[in-house]
């Protein structure tokens, strides 16, 4: 679950929490933790899939006048930081919180030109503030937008993460950056998100569901989304999913048994790619160099960032 904006905290992770409790789901929340500047997304407008995205999504019905304004006509509220009561909410309910950075529509847009000193600097206190809230480090991260660079995930392994989702692919994997592979690995998201179908797809649910394969799935999930217009579609792939005897668990579990598997995990670079429904460059898991040796199992979803 990616939290982005304070009106997807605020608003879209109640309902959520609540649609949970119900189904006896328990997600990871993936939060960011600093100011909602929403609005300066209006800089990618002269991208024509940024265009086209707008076009076919309707932002103002999915994310509300506020968070299109956030940080531009009006106040650029704190997120995750400014919730402490409802993170510690989220996880007494059972479920997994970690950061989502801390400045979302910096990182997304100029991560591939932020130099190492700034990208530390926003894995940091998006880490403090997560430790002021819960006492503890965390241990896993999501990089908005699933945009890294090579500088982040070495950063990211420095500051001791068990595991990140910032990248698209088929299955965990171990990065590998030009020192080797790294310790913090990757659970990557490994299908379509509701908000890259919207307008392409006649049934959002039917079209996730035929998207699952045996194993390991990884379903990301939008606050603003999910809690909010999107909520009745999510809600009927949950119980379709439960009809095709789908388990659903956290994705600090799949990162568990993925570390687990030892030698079996594959090692990967991370590549940059165009995903269908989505604006710009995704990080993506490349071709492994060591692939992994495992036995199929019937499906089961992980959500998530």
């Amino acid at each position: 679950m990616d939290v982005d904006t304070r009106r997807g905290l605020a608003e879209g992770v109640p309902r959520l929490l609540e649609f949970f409790r119900r189904a006896g789901v328990r997600a990871s929340f993936f939060v960011t933790m600093g100011p909602d500047r929403s609005g300066l997304a209006i800089r990618r407008a002269l991208q024509p899939s940024f265009l086209y995205k707008m076009w076919r999504t309707n932002p103002l019905k999915l994310y509300g006048l506020r968070t299109l304004l956030s940080g531009t006509l009006l106040p650029a509220l704190p997120v995750g930081a400014g919730a402490p009561a409802l993170l510690r909410q989220i996880a007494d309910e059972g479920h997994e919180v970690a950061p989502h950075g801390w400045y979302h529509v910096g990182w997304q847009d100029r991560i591939d030109r932020l130099a190492p000193s700034a990208i530390r600097d926003d894995l940091t206190r998006a880490a403090r503030a997560f430790e002021t809230i819960f006492g503890l480090r965390p241990q896993a991260s999501a990089a908005p937008g699933w945009r890294t660079s090579p500088e982040a995930l070495v950063i990211q392994e420095d500051l001791g993460l068990r595991y990140a989702s910032d990248t698209r692919g088929d299955a965990p994997f171990m990065p590998r950056v030009a020192g080797g592979p790294l310790k913090t690995i990757q659970v990557p998201t490994t299908m379509p998100t509701m908000d890259e179908l919207l307008g392409r797809v006649r049934d959002l649910s039917g079209t996730l569901i035929d998207a699952l394969r045996p194993g390991v799935n990884v379903l990301t999930l939008h606050a603003e989304v999910e809690g909010g217009p999107l909520g009745p579609a999510i809600e009927s792939f949950v119980e379709r999913a439960r009809r095709a005897r789908v388990a659903f668990t956290r994705l600090d579990e799949v990162a568990a048994a993925a570390l687990a598997a030892g030698e079996d995990l594959p090692v990967a670079p991370v590549t940059q790619s165009p995903v269908p429904g989505r604006s710009g460059w995704i990080s993506a898991q490349g071709p492994a160099d060591r692939p992994a040796s495992r036995p199929a199992r019937r499906p089961g979803v992980g959500v998530s960032e």
